[in-house]
């Protein structure tokens, strides 16, 4: 049953990617809210924070966002540091990655420039010295790309010859978020984890570096790279693909050969028809709030195009073929997804001839129906870690 007091998104829900109000009405909002509460029990601000964070926030105004979280941040920082000088590390580290969260959180609907820039910086220092300060095993590597860097980081295993998982996030992610949304969680179940980002992700687009349809080449040159530096096994190496990183995932699924497991959520092997629903949308000024107006400007740089008509130009006819795919894959669906992303998760989990393939789809009682899970990152684990053992014969 609905909640009453939180009615359900109205227009066009073919590329929706919450159909259920949360906490604002502006779709964005509420979309990225929700990611922040999300993250919470692997390490990000309790709901009490978040909400709190809330208060400070107009609906729909980007700035207000901006402010609200940084400031959080600032906050819980001070509060790491006052800590750490009386010996308390380990809270310090606890405060500090939630002050990440929130520097990550505040650069959300900031276009590019300065500002988003100084902001990013922020974030990934905090993040480091969570990492130090946690005692967590991170690395942080990069991979030489195209004339340009790939940053990630990774986590070894206790046990180096426990199976790999590469988390690769979407359009609105960076790979330091993923270790809050998926990363933490199988790192305490044994993996050793890599996160990174893909041209197009966190700030690798300074570097003239953007979205690439053909994904599997960055993808390849990861692989290279966990290979030699951290002796990952491609036997025993799993690949999890997130939003805009379902399309990279069905890419690397259908060409990658060095890969023993592919995840999706949700599939999407055809991202022109998600993109060319969007442009329609802002042709017919769907774009009303200052957030949303703010997000679509990133997501532009992120492409390396001047307006939607170029993304569509650029993205036209682009396809991951699904006939090509004998790999074992998992497509993972939330009942809240729009139209375009239902429809090609199930064409896809029908057309790949892999003998080895699952779907899972998650509904309201789940609590995991949001895009990619973001309202239980947690049941999201459960369903890969469970699969992955299957796959990987793993106790």
């Amino acid at each position: 049953m609905t909640n009453p007091e939180s009615p359900p998104r109205s227009g066009d829900y073919s590329t929706q990617r919450l159909s259920q109000r949360y906490r604002f009405t502006d779709p964005n909002m509420d979309l990225f809210f929700l990611g922040a509460l999300g993250w919470g029990p692997a390490g990000g601000l309790s709901a009490g924070e978040a909400f709190y964070v809330a208060t400070q926030i107009e609906d729909g105004d980007a700035d207000s966002w901006t402010r609200a979280f940084e400031h959080q941040g600032e906050v819980l920082n001070a509060q790491a540091d006052i800590w750490l000088e009386r010996g308390r590390t380990l809270a310090a580290g606890e405060a500090r990655l939630k002050a990440f969260a929130c520097f990550r959180s505040a650069w959300q609907f900031v276009v590019p420039g300065e500002r988003f820039a100084a902001l990013f910086h922020a974030s990934q220092k905090l993040f480091d010295r969570a990492m130090t300060e946690l005692g967590l095993p991170a690395m942080r590597f990069t991979v030489p790309y195209r004339g340009g860097e790939l940053p990630g980081h990774f986590y070894q295993a206790s046990d180096p010859s426990e199976p790999t998982v590469l988390v690769i996030g979407g359009a609105d992610t960076c790979h330091e978020d993923r270790f809050l949304s998926q990363g933490r969680y199988y790192i305490d179940r044994g993996y050793s984890v890599a996160l990174v980002d893909l041209p197009g992700q966190g700030l690798v687009q300074e570097q003239g570096l953007h979205w690439e349809v053909e994904a599997e080449r960055p993808l390849a040159a990861v692989i290279d790279e966990l290979i030699a530096r951290f002796g990952v096994e491609p036997r025993k190496l799993a690949l999890l693909g997130m939003s805009l990183g379902g399309y990279f995932a069905c890419r690397a699924a259908a060409h990658e050969p060095r890969l023993a497991a592919v995840i999706a959520t949700p599939a999407l092997p055809r991202p022109d028809e998600l993109i060319a629903a969007v442009a329609k949308q802002e042709a017919d000024g769907a774009t009303a709030s200052d957030a949303a107006r703010k997000n679509l400007q990133v997501l532009l740089w992120k492409a390396g195009v001047a307006d939607w008509s170029e993304l569509v130009r650029r993205w036209g006819g682009v396809v991951a073929d699904p006939r090509n795919v004998q790999v074992p894959f998992l497509s993972v669906l939330g009942k809240q997804e729009g139209g375009v992303w239902k429809k090609q998760t199930e064409e896809w989990h029908a057309s790949i001839p892999s003998a080895k393939k699952s779907f899972v789809t998650l509904d309201a009682e789940t609590g995991a129906d949001a895009h990619c899970q973001g309202n239980n990152p947690l049941r999201l684990v459960q369903e890969v870690d469970g699969w992955l053992r299957e796959v990987f014969r793993r106790s």
